[in-house]
């Protein structure tokens, strides 16, 4: 699945403990927009940044959370000094649950609603394998680049990032354990 591509996510029902499938853009319609085709990309968003970037904020202070359900995600990884896409999958089989934000957006003129979301990341610099993805900044030493990774909720702590505080929500924010990565280029 590509940016702006429907897709699905999970997110809190209207009671506890229930969860709803809904299909959606990947790429977050922030509450503002005048308009549903966005000029920049939100399909991720740094989690360092969501509690003050105007496209994110007002969905992460009102727990509007989600779990994107994945086989497997892609990363850009430059070891060799070109760009080789690698495939992350569960070791365990099990699909990934990754950590996103939701918006339901409505038009003002035709009164619309669309649904969207966005997919976390978090810093990655200090991650084994996930340092390993992403094209270096030259400029920068090497535990200074803001690698990235994806933010994968477990099974157990499902219902905490999708009903809990903030605080239970931050700290979930960490990339996946490597003993749960199954990973390589893809064929």
């Amino acid at each position: 699945m590509f940016p702006r591509a429907q897709g699905p996510f999970l997110r809190p029902g209207g009671t506890t403990p229930e969860r709803e499938l809904v299909v959606g853009q990947w790429g977050l319609i922030p509450w503002f927009a005048k308009t549903a085709k966005l000029t920049y990309a939100t399909n991720n968003a740094r989690f360092e940044e969501i509690a003050s970037k105007p496209s994110y904020k007002q969905s992460w202070l009102h727990g509007k959370r989600c779990i994107i359900p994945a086989w497997s995600f892609d990363e850009p990884c430059w070891e060799t000094g070109r760009n080789v896409w690698w495939r992350f999958r569960r070791a365990d089989g099990a699909p990934w649950g990754l950590a996103g934000l939701w918006n339901a957006w409505a038009d003002r003129e035709t009164g619309e609603v669309l649904q969207s979301y966005t997919m976390l990341t978090i810093n990655a610099d200090r991650h084994p394998l996930m340092s390993r993805m992403h094209r270096p900044d030259a400029k920068l030493p090497p535990d200074r680049q803001d690698k990235r990774s994806v933010v994968a909720i477990e099974f157990g702590d499902v219902d905490a990032w999708l009903r809990g505080s903030i605080d239970d929500a931050a700290g979930l924010m960490r990339a996946p354990s490597v003993d749960l990565i199954e990973a390589g280029p893809k064929e």
